[in-house]
């Protein structure tokens, strides 16, 4: 992988967009739309980094086709059978915000002594990835939320590999494209169970049937 300027390339900038929009505006509901617009950036980021062979052709088409095509399709379909497909991804409420946007900033500080790091601003997004994903993991309890949070988190790590100076290996792609697929897999399961209902539960609703 080539060194690079030390700037924010149209490839983070989009995948940046595709974290803290669908964090600060959107709803549950829209983060299919948000993940395939990481995947798409996850691809170019690759694809622009790495030299052109039979492995960055494979690595590229295991995101679009896992994590910008399956995940996302999978993911929609779990959500909208849930109750809390149409709330807020986070609270909406200025406490939030605002540790929200010091996260943000934190992230990118916290690698500025790497300064002279062509891929600083890259650790930074993942950085930035990261926290915001642990924040909505800490404000909603919404498991379709929660889900959404981890898979945020998974993809800042295919982000990560680009900064290796050679791709990884092929195997390690795929595994990482099998653990996304088992947790969209297992969270839209989870999201599909129903509640178990307190003490007494079956009986009022009996009752209220009848």
């Amino acid at each position: 992988m080539d060194g690079g300027s030390q700037k924010l390339t149209p490839a983070l900038i989009l995948f940046l967009a595709a974290v803290v929009l669908p964090i600060f505006f959107s709803k549950i509901n829209a983060a299919p739309f948000w993940l395939v617009a990481q995947a798409v950036a996850l691809a170019w980021t690759i694809g622009r980094h790495a030299e052109f062979s039979a492995h960055t052709l494979l690595a590229v088409g295991e995101v679009l086709l896992v994590r910008a095509v399956a995940v996302p399709w999978l993911l929609s379909r779990a959500i909208a059978r849930h109750e809390d497909a149409g709330k807020d991804l986070m609270p909406s409420n200025l406490f939030a915000w605002a540790v929200g946007i010091t996260l943000l900033v934190l992230a990118f500080q916290f690698v500025t002594p790497a300064g002279a790091d062509p891929h600083t601003l890259t650790l930074g997004v993942v950085g930035s990835t990261v926290v915001m994903a642990l924040l909505v993991l800490s404000t909603n309890e919404s498991p379709g939320a929660q889900l959404v949070a981890v898979l945020f988190m998974e993809n800042a790590l295919v982000l990560f590999e680009s900064l290796s100076p050679q791709p990884w290996p092929l195997p390690i792609h795929a595994a990482l494209g099998v653990v996304y697929v088992l947790t969209v897999a297992v969270g839209a399961w989870l999201i599909g169970t129903p509640d178990p209902l307190p003490a007494g539960g079956d009986r009022e609703h009996q009752e209220r049937r009848a």
